[in-house]
């Protein structure tokens, strides 16, 4: 039956009864054989594929996309996407062909249905990613909540008037401006501390007590980091200045604003963190992590705010256990830095991240004072993995000798990885590449991403032998964009979203990152920053990002449904296809299309190296 065919075919699911229906009624049937070619003659009216499968080639006879049965297009959407394609049957097929009239109708009446045909994969795939139910409050711009009508202070104001003004407005801080330029900020806490306890003249310039080193934020800022910021500072006043003018004040948020925020959002439990006492109190609170992710997911924040949630509590428990140690041992001997690396390094983790993790030292440190960093980097592992975080399979952890070095160590070994690209050369630069400082001193970081960088762009071996790596893993599209799924094992029929979907995606960004000696290290990041490099467009980019999206969502939802019903045990990063709704595997075949196509650049720009 048709209407049996279509209901299963997105967008006609979309339809009412009645609407499916008309359509069914009005569908003519022609068949065509392998190599007819659909012009631009008749560009009106729907093809739905009944078996069968069309190519849509560029004039140079290369393949932009391929359809198969279940999938319909609208042909002058299709040459509106791709303006000299040439649609060629790619085999025999049957197809359904609503009339114009018809399909004008219905698009007339059913909005979704008519944007389906847009721009068919890219805005098509773009909404998916981007559809969220309800924005959580944490995600709201600060903007929206700070306060505007403030009382701003001139850097010569008496602080007796400074102190009246405040008194008379009933506010806890002002900020200072001159000349339409932010220059402080007073608060209660400074006449306190600044002006009573050291008994300063009143009639002294607000200037002398005002705070000039002050920590900020866009308007364009969410609420979660706002109020991250604040407890991380320990302060209670934050400016919020204009997006593109970072010395211009817009509002101020303060502690009071943003006490509506659950006790628990992950800022709070940053916070806890970082009173705890001892491992085990840290524990106790990431061991809630799994089934507040549910939550997270089931409120519709998006995959890319719940990574960053994640990553900040991991980072809460690594500083604490940092600062843990240096109260066991004592103060470091020499200046050093805690590397994040991988999923961390990019703040992108999700449950069930193991350790990535190590240690910079500053160059200077002597054999014996090396041990310290040996007790201390052995404290922090051991700390990580009894709160959730296990040891590395690969040991690729500050407690290996390897990953704990000074600078120039670090140097030599990254030169040495890249004129000997070795597959575990290539492997260890995977996650190594992705580097973050997470506590001490970040010129440490710094320095050694600077010679990170220099030293893989200048090298095309070394990217050609990134590039190889970066091909391994291919989607899991098979011909006529059939899923391809695991054949056999604990994971059957199953689509390894994170190997075949995630990581080819995240080796990529990091490859053009490198090649082009571009520092960001977070996904998202990179592809702006590849966009202002002009390394790539801003279609492809957003392209990219919308398939990066769509997929960790999808991995994340199965997780999530995955932890609600069995327990975080048998948390995976497989899905099976078939459990998904139609168009959810359509969207899913949409993205795992664009790394594809990606794919086939980085072969063709960074292989010649070998």
């Amino acid at each position: 039956m048709v209407v049996d065919f279509l209901i299963t075919s997105p967008p006609f699911d979309l339809l009412t009864d009645s609407d499916l229906h008309r359509v069914a009624q009005n569908i003519e049937v022609q068949y065509y054989r392998k190599g007819h070619i659909c012009g631009h003659s008749t560009l009106g009216g729907l093809r739905i594929i009944r078996s069968g499968a069309i190519d849509i080639r560029s004039e140079d006879d290369r393949l932009l996309n391929r359809m198969g049965e279940g999938e319909s297009y609208n042909l002058e959407a299709l040459f509106a996407e791709y303006p000299d394609a040439i649609v060629r049957l790619y085999e025999d097929s049957l197809l359904y062909t609503l009339p114009d009239d018809i399909y004008q109708q219905i698009i007339t009446r059913n909005r979704d249905f008519a944007r389906y045909y847009e721009r068919q994969v890219n805005r098509r795939l773009r909404r998916a990613a981007r559809y969220t139910p309800e924005p959580h409050n944490l995600m709201r711009r600060v903007s929206a909540h700070m306060s505007r009508d403030l009382l701003v202070l001139n850097p010569q104001t008496s602080i007796k008037e400074a102190a009246a003004l405040m008194s008379d407005k009933r506010v806890s801080s002002a900020p200072v401006v001159e000349q339409n330029k932010l220059r402080g900020i007073v608060t209660d806490r400074d006449f306190r501390s600044r002006v009573i306890a050291k008994g300063l003249d009143y009639e002294r310039p607000v200037s002398d007590i005002m705070t000039q080193q002050l920590i900020t934020l866009s308007e364009n800022s969410t609420l979660f980091d706002a109020t991250l910021t604040m407890v991380k500072a320990k302060i209670h006043h934050l400016p919020i200045v204009a997006q593109q003018d970072k010395d211009s004040l817009v509002g101020i948020v303060t502690a009071s604003d943003l006490m509506l925020v659950k006790q628990d959002d992950p800022v709070y439990v940053v916070q806890h963190i970082g009173r705890a006492t001892n491992t085990e109190s840290m524990k106790h609170v990431v061991d809630g992590m799994p089934q507040m992710m549910v939550e997270w997911i089931n409120a519709g924040i998006k995959v890319a705010q719940i990574s960053h949630f994640l990553t900040a509590i991991s980072d809460a428990v690594t500083k604490r256990l940092i600062e843990l140690a240096i109260e066991k041992f004592g103060p470091a001997p020499v200046a050093f830095c805690w590397l994040g690396f991988g999923s961390q390094g990019r703040a992108e983790q999700l449950v069930n991240a193991d350790q990535d993790n190590g240690l910079v030292i500053d160059n200077s440190a002597t054999p014996e004072q090396l041990t310290y960093f040996s007790r201390l980097a052995k404290f922090v592992c051991d700390g990580l993995n009894e709160c959730g975080y296990v040891y590395c399979p690969g040991k690729i952890m500050a407690m290996t000798d390897e990953w704990r070095q000074p600078l120039s160590i670090w140097q030599q070994t990254v030169s040495k990885w890249a004129q000997s690209p070795t597959p575990d050369a290539v492997m260890r630069v995977s996650i190594f590449f992705d580097i973050r400082a997470i506590y001490g001193e970040s010129a440490l970081c710094d320095q050694l991403q600077e010679h990170m960088l220099k030293t893989a762009s200048s090298n095309s071996i070394f990217l050609a032998a990134l590039a190889d790596n970066v091909l391994s893993q291919t989607p899991p599209l098979g011909i006529f964009r059939r899923f391809l799924v695991e054949r056999n094992g604990e994971h059957k029929d199953s689509l390894d979203l994170k190997k075949r979907g995630v990581i080819p995606i995240i080796d990529m960004m990091r490859i053009h990152a490198l090649a082009n000696n571009i520092k960001a290290v977070n996904t998202k990041e990179r592809l702006q920053a590849l966009v202002e490099a002009k390394v790539m467009t801003v279609k492809d980019s957003r392209n990219m990002q919308d398939a990066y999206d769509f997929i960790m969502q999808t991995r994340a939802e199965a997780q999530a449904a995955t932890i609600d019903k069995e327990g975080i045990e048998a948390v995976s990063n497989y899905v099976d296809p078939d459990n998904l709704p139609e168009h959810h595997r359509h969207h899913l075949k949409d993205a795992f299309e664009v790394v594809n196509n990606a794919q086939n650049t980085i072969r063709l720009r960074y292989r010649g190296g070998i």
